[in-house]
This record gives C-alpha cells, structure tokens and sequence, in this order.
C-alpha cells in the first residue's frame, strides 16, 4: 500500500535547524549594529520611505504576506492531508497549542492589571516561532524522538492560526467598508476559481497582489491576505491515498518555503529585533511590559503547554508523544515559549507608533525567548533518549 507522504515540514525538518540558525544570526547582528556606530545608518534606513510605505512598513506589511501566505498553505495541508487530518491527531497539539495561548495571556494581564495603557499588548508571548523551536529541537537529531518533532510541528501550526485569528480580531484598525467589500468579491473570485477546477498558480497570485491591496487598505492588517489566499489554493487529496503531489498548493508550497525561511523572515527579524541598549537598565525588565512578556513566555507557556499536554493524557484524550518521556515533553514545553517572529509582529500592532513600548516589546520578547532556548535546549540534552535507527524514524 502506498504511503502517505510527509508533510512539507516533517520533510524540512533537517534543514529547520539551519534556518533557526540564519534567524538567530540576523537578530544577533540586529542588535550589534543597533548599538554599534552603525546604528544611525540602520534605523535612518527602515524608516525610508519607498512609495507610499516606509522600507519597515514594506518589510512587515507586504514581505511578510509571503510569510503568512506559507503559514497558510501549512494549515490547509496539515488540516486537509497531514498531521491534523483527522480530530484524533488534532486533539494532543490543539489542546497544547489552546494552553501555550491562554497561559501567557493570563501571566501578561496579571502582571499589567495595573497598567490599563499595555494591557492591549496581552497576546505577544501568546505565540510560538516554529523556525526557532524546531530549529533548536533538529540540532539533537536522532536523540530526540521524531514523535515529538512531529508535535511541535503540529501544535505550532495551530497556534499559528490562533495568532492569525487574534491579529484579524483584536487588531484591527478602524474599517474601510469598501475597500473591505472589494476584498470580499477578490475573495470570492478566487473560492469561484477553485470551485471551477481552475489550477495555474498565475491567476490566483495575480488575484492575491489584488486581495492584499484591498486588505492593506481595508484596515484589516495586510498579511491576513496571505493567509485567504492560502485558502482558495486549490489541494486535491484522495481518501486514503497521498494526495496530488503536483497540486498548486504543493508547488506554491515547495516554492515559497525556502524563500520565506531563509529570506523573508531573517529580513524581519533584521528589521525588527535591533533595539538600542543605551540607558537601559536593569530595572526596566521589571516594567510591566517586558516583565509581563517574558514571564508570560517563561512560566505561561510551559505551564499552558505542559499542564494542557498532562491533562488530554490523565483524562485519556489523547496519547502522549511516543517514545518521549514526560521529561522531555517538557522540554518541548519550554521550547514553545520561544515567541520571537509572531510575538514581535504582534507587539509591533498593539503599541503601534508607541517607540517606548515597542522597545519594551523587543526587550521582554528577546530575553524570554533566549531564556526558554537555552533552558529548553538543556532539559532536551540532559534527558535524550538513545539515537533512534533509521528505520525506527521511519516507523515513528
């Protein structure tokens, strides 16, 4: 009987760690050039204006539509044919994903109860960023058992819809009723199109610079459109069968990951992690803020994963990963609490055109997601089990 072949990112895997590599780089040299002689140059330069956006504006409203565009291509391919095909898979990573959302939210609100002024900021250690926690996860290889690699997978696939599904809802600017109509007809055009069997990736993308203008104009934020557009892509799988290889979705998909894991995002984490540390002091990561973020990345999500994960297994819900200890599922636990892409796009909407907040925002993302790296990375090391043979990979 045929396999079912592997999702893109079960595929990838191997490579996850040399792009959460590339990411950390282009922090790092983020932040020495934002606190070196070159630092002028570097923000004078995102705040250029090309057109009618600024190059930052460009980065982070256009460039990172292709970004959000592969996110959910992911989705629909894992929801469709992948690992979320059916609701048995779905429980173990939802109910994870859930937690890893609602913790850190409730640790950011509890520490900013006072500060009614950064309380919109509740959602930014909500998110995990797949590229560096698979990224530090694929660095153990063989010693870290390939279920759970597969779990991450899965369970940051669906907290990157609950991330896209907060930024539509809660951060949303003030509507344009036309421009939003104008967005809905581009979208149903293209829900026609794939109705209509219609499979050339050349209308649909055409289609999509037209959705994302409608959708930039709208007041819904840009990159949303990525995510619509994802979902009119035409997939074609067969029950019980692997799907159409050859399927727009899967050539879009297979296309757009390597530009988007080792191009789009390092841009965005370039753009947005450099913050200058002059006049910062230790105190300030105890101002509401960056206290909030990092606590709620630190201690919100592996309790929120953790617990969630403990829970589904005691009330038999769900299997725990197989072959991984309760040990090493909190690891993984820890892992998630690296929030860097998602959470610094979500800080930059909710203190938009604040710069102390959004300083705030980078200081408490990059501490809390260093921290949960480096402790997550040695509960891995500390409890890996026995380096799994090819074979058994393949089985698991």
């Amino acid at each position: 009987m045929a396999r079912r072949p592997l999702s893109l990112l079960r595929n990838f895997l191997d490579s996850q760690a040399a792009a959460g590599l590339l990411l950390m780089g282009s922090a790092a040299l983020a932040l020495i050039v934002a606190n070196s002689p070159l630092a002028p140059a570097y923000f004078a330069l995102l705040k250029t204006y090309l057109g009618p956006l600024s190059v930052l504006h460009w980065i982070n409203d256009a460039l990172m539509a292709l970004f959000f565009l592969l996110v959910g291509l992911e989705i629909k391919r894992e929801l469709i044919d992948g690992q979320l095909r059916t609701w048995p898979d779905r429980v173990l990573p939802g109910v994870a994903a859930l937690g890893g959302m609602i913790g850190p939210a409730l640790v950011y609100v509890a520490v900013n109860w006072n500060s009614p002024a950064t309380l919109r900021g509740w959602a930014i250690p909500a998110a995990t960023d797949i590229a560096f926690a698979l990224g530090v996860l694929t660095l153990l290889g063989s010693r870290v058992p390939v279920s759970l690699k597969v779990f991450l997978t899965a369970l940051a696939i669906i907290d990157d819809l609950g991330a896209v599904v907060i930024i539509a809802a809660f951060y949303t600017a003030e509507l344009s009723l036309p421009m939003l109509a104008g967005a809905l007809v581009t979208l149903a055009v293209l829900y026609g199109m794939n109705r209509a069997g219609v499979r050339h990736l050349v209308p649909y993308l055409l289609l999509g610079l037209v959705l994302w203008f409608f959708t930039f104009q709208s007041g819904v934020h840009a990159t949303i459109a990525g995510v619509l557009l994802a979902l009119t892509i035409p997939l074609r799988p067969s029950a019980g069968k692997p799907d159409d290889m050859a399927s727009p979705l899967h050539a879009l998909e297979h296309g757009l990951h390597p530009w988007s894991a080792f191009l789009v995002v390092p841009i965005f984490g370039f753009a947005n992690a450099g913050v200058s540390l002059a006049g910062v002091t230790p105190a300030q990561l105890l101002d509401p803020v960056p206290l909030g973020i990092a606590l709620g990345l630190l201690v919100g999500k592996q309790l929120g994963v953790f617990g969630a994960v403990a829970a589904a297994v005691g009330f038999g819900w769900a299997q725990r990963p197989a072959r991984a200890s309760w040990a090493q599922v909190y690891g993984v636990a820890l892992l998630c609490g690296i929030g860097f892409t998602m959470s610094l796009f979500i800080g930059l909407l909710a203190f938009a055109n604040n710069a102390a907040l959004e300083t705030e925002t980078k200081i408490g993302v990059l501490s809390g997601s260093l921290v949960c790296m480096a402790l997550g990375a040695m509960v891995l090391w500390a409890t890996a089990s026995k380096p799994q043979s090819k074979h058994e990979a393949e089985v698991a």
